[in-house]
């Protein structure tokens, strides 16, 4: 037995280094069927044995991203060390609101995110995330407990629950907006997938949820889940921390904005402190080299839509498997083509895997041309939890919560102050981000940054 396991793991590896030196790794279909689980299976391995030492309430607080601004050490926390953490019992931790000056009128804003990556078909572990995060109550209704609710792709393939979830999401968004929330959907690269017919996680058992292979085709492209995708999910999300920049997916750089304008060299405008006070989500990442991505999350949104449009209006082709490989559309465009490849926002993968060197001097450049203060993505599992890098400005959250990866159930926190501070004259706030990782059993700081900034901002 001792020598039929060792024959076969000799033969994995002298298959993943035949895939990796030829150069075949990088294809779409390859590394979805190959390169993913093999990397997945070498980095559970790995952060199992380095995890172990570890203590699991060890709290890691990120320092405060560099700034042309007043940065703060000193300024009361919004919560103790203690409660930081939360209950004994695993329960959220609960942030004290902002106090006002006793002679200011200007009035304090805040704002809370929760955000949760890849649930894979699998509804009941989605709903013990979003209970623990505040989302939602016991029975999956709205809770009221935050303002935007953001999921960052992938609820389809891998489980059998795919109506479920996507049914729910809508109920959702529609119990958020009812009292003045938001529900944030992003498509991952699993529905553009089945979008385009290429079948192969999706479960013959999941199938009977629909009917018949025609009847998920429909659901798809016209049905409830199709209309879905084409009103309420975009490929990116830019998310201001406050209205000052504008609603959701406000355009960045703003249209009056002329390019030679733009300074890349920094990412907080001088005449405009709050410029960039703003999240970006997508599935997969926004590569530096990627060619579209300003204005953002404009340019990119278009696009996608564009390319779901298409796939959705054609003559549905059999998929794939037992069928061969579905070609695009005929009239797919060489912009959209980029959009969907390896280095596009559905696909990209940099953020998790290059060394940290070149991820912390890349995202500078990102950062600056959308907008943003942080990419947050899903797409590359980390079974042991969410992953920031370079002082919080990476944040990959997606941690396997479906049952077919068997990982860890995880939610991103942001909580968000803007504080009058002085006289109103002097026009002067504080702004505070508070950036956790939520599971079951702890709460985790990885970023809490504090700055002033002056300036007469819409917050209405």
């Amino acid at each position: 037995m001792a020598n039929v396991r060792r024959a076969a793991l000799l033969t994995l590896l002298v298959g993943v280094a035949a895939v990796f030196y030829f150069g075949i790794h990088e294809h779409p279909t390859v590394r979805e069927t190959i390169t993913e689980p093999a990397l997945d299976w070498l980095s559970t391995l790995q952060q199992k044995l380095a995890f172990a030492a570890l203590p699991t309430s060890e709290i890691v607080v990120a320092q405060p991203r560099d700034s042309s601004t007043t940065s703060y050490s000193t300024v009361a926390p919004l919560v103790t060390p203690e409660a930081a953490l939360g209950g004994s019992d695993g329960t959220q931790a609960t942030f004290a609101a902002p106090v006002t000056p006793a002679n200011s009128s200007r009035a304090p804003f805040t704002r809370h995110i929760v955000a949760v990556g890849d649930l894979h078909g699998d509804f009941g572990n989605a709903q013990k995330v979003l209970q623990f995060a505040g989302v939602v109550d016991d029975l999956g209704n709205w809770a009221g407990g935050v303002d935007f609710f953001v999921q960052t792709g992938d609820i389809i393939d891998r489980g059998d629950d795919t109506i479920k979830l996507f049914l729910w999401m809508e109920r959702l968004r529609i119990q958020a907006a009812q009292v003045g929330a938001q529900v944030l959907s992003v498509l991952g690269n699993h529905e553009l997938m089945n979008a385009i017919g290429d079948w192969r996680y999706v479960y013959p058992s999941e199938i009977a949820t629909f009917g018949s292979i025609a009847a998920r085709q429909q659901m798809l492209t016209t049905g409830r889940i199709g209309r879905a995708w084409a009103t309420n999910y975009t490929a990116a999300v830019r998310l201001p921390l406050h209205p000052h920049l504008g609603a959701p997916n406000t355009p960045f750089p703003p249209p009056e904005s002329r390019e030679d304008e733009i300074d890349g060299s920094h990412y907080l405008d001088p005449n405009d402190p709050l410029s960039h006070s703003a999240l970006s989500f997508v599935h997969g990442g926004l590569s530096p080299t990627y060619s579209n991505l300003a204005p953002y999350p404009t340019k990119i949104n278009a696009l996608s839509s564009s390319f779901l449009r298409k796939l959705q209006d054609r003559v549905q082709p059999p998929p794939h498997p037992p069928y061969e490989y579905p070609m695009l559309p005929y009239d797919t465009t060489m912009e959209e083509i980029e959009m969907y490849d390896a280095n596009g926002p559905f696909w990209y993968r940099g953020w998790a895997t290059d060394p940290e060197s070149k991820a912390c001097v890349d995202v500078e450049k990102v950062l600056a041309q959308t907008g943003v203060s942080r990419l947050i993505v899903g797409h590359t599992p980390d079974f042991t939890g969410i992953v920031s890098r370079c002082n919080g400005k990476i944040i990959i959250i997606d941690t396997g919560i479906s049952h077919a990866y068997g990982g860890v159930l995880s939610a991103l926190s942001v909580h968000y102050t803007l504080t009058p501070v002085g006289d109103d004259e002097e026009e002067r706030w504080i702004e505070r981000e508070i950036v956790s990782t939520l599971y079951a059993d702890r709460q985790e700081i990885i970023a809490d940054e504090v700055r002033e900034v002056v300036g007469n901002f819409r917050l209405q």
